[in-house]
């Protein structure tokens, strides 16, 4: 599954670096269409779910992608800000991309704790571990491919 896993967010993550040439609403339409869709098939297919256990499931992730996607679309505008500034970055921006960031991943952790009991209530522990244990391996594949392609402060 990993590797399914990964093929796919490859595919993906070869055009990102250009993307950050695009304005920023093409940005977040191309990076929440990619983990919409397809990020769905992938959760399915790994998740497994009894029919039961789907008709409860579903609904639930639904509602987690609409509070997801609104904190990714805050981090994709936060690394657009870090791309415009990264040459020439002072302390007040690098204190306001830093402290923006580090908030962007506590309200994401906050939605993960938050969703889990939703999903362990729907359906079971383990299966909510299950979806937790998936998100966090595409969420961590993800931003690992980002952070690749971004450079670090002051370097050209």
């Amino acid at each position: 599954m990993k590797k399914l896993l990964l093929s796919a967010f490859v595919l993906f993550t070869m055009g990102f670096g250009s993307s950050f040439a695009q304005t920023v609403d093409e940005e977040i339409k191309l990076i929440q269409e990619a983990f919409g869709k397809d990020k769905k098939a992938l959760v399915e297919a790994y998740m497994n779910l009894s029919p039961e256990k789907a008709a409860t499931f579903w609904p639930v992730y639904e509602a987690f992608e609409t509070e997801r996607k609104a904190i990714g679309k805050e981090r994709i505008l936060i690394i657009n800000e870090y791309i415009e500034k990264f040459t020439h970055i002072g302390d007040a921006e690098a204190e306001n991309l830093a402290v923006r960031s580090l908030k962007n991943d506590a309200a994401l952790n906050k939605l993960y704790s938050s969703y889990f009991s939703k999903f362990k209530k729907a359906t079971s522990a383990v299966d909510a571990a299950k979806f937790i244990q998936i998100e966090f391996y595409i969420t961590n594949t993800i931003r690992n491919a980002i952070q690749q392609g971004l450079p670090f402060i002051g370097e050209i």
